[in-house]
This record gives structure tokens, sequence and C-alpha cells, in this order.
């Protein structure tokens, strides 16, 4: 039996190999909201469970915060999975992630850079 070299291995091969089809495709230059609808294309297209802008709600102390965290998408139940279309990550964008695994109690999420030439992502482990 195979055994996985890191936290949810298959999947995230999966979802990456996805993301470079997307790139492929359409390129650098887009607005994210392009990149999330034809994300959202290829996961049907491969029966890929997933949910878009999930929302979650942060407690602090007994009373729930009006702000609300909202993730790109959460694919399988089990990773948030972040879209970027910039120059490069930045703190706050892993900032972010982390977050949004804090909020979910889920423990991995990938980020996914489609504004360069070639399609940049890390995993970020909670």
């Amino acid at each position: 039996m195979h055994k996985s070299k890191f936290l949810y291995e298959e999947e995230t091969y999966k979802i990456i190999g996805i993301c470079m089809e997307v790139h492929r495709y359409l390129g650098a230059g887009f607005l994210e909201i392009v990149y999330k609808d034809a994300l959202e294309y290829e996961f049907k297209k491969a029966g890929i469970q997933y949910s878009r802008e999930q929302v979650y709600e942060i407690t602090y102390k007994d009373e729930i915060l009006k702000h609300k965290f909202y993730s790109d998408f959460v694919i399988l139940d089990k990773i948030i999975f972040e879209i970027k279309c910039s120059s490069g990550f930045s703190d706050a964008d892993l900032a972010q992630c982390i977050n949004y695994l804090k909020v979910s109690n889920l423990k991995l999420a990938l980020l996914v850079n489609f504004g360069q030439s070639s399609l940049d992502y890390r995993r970020v482990i909670l």
C-alpha cells in the first residue's frame, strides 16, 4: 500500500493539476473571479466535491463577531483553497490561509497564484 508523503497528497495533486490546466488555458492577467469560475467548471467536470465562498464565523469568548471569513473554496470538506492573481505571495496571503484554517478547524490550505507566467502554489499546514 502506498503511504502518502504529505497530508492529502493525492487530493493536492489533483487540485494542482486542475490549476495547471486552467493556467495553461487562460494564462495570467485575469481577475480572480475568472479563475474561480474556470476552476469551478473543472471541479464539476472532474467530479470533485467543493463549496465556493465558504462562510466562517469567528467566535470571541462567548460571542460571534460581526466580521466573517469567506474562503474561495473548500475542497472535499477538508482543504481550504485560496486563489490569488498577483506578482507573488505576501505574508498577508499566508496569514489569511492560517486564519481560515483556525476558524474552519481544517489542517491544510492550498494557496495558488495565477498572476504570473507560471503557476505558483503553497501548501499551508496548521
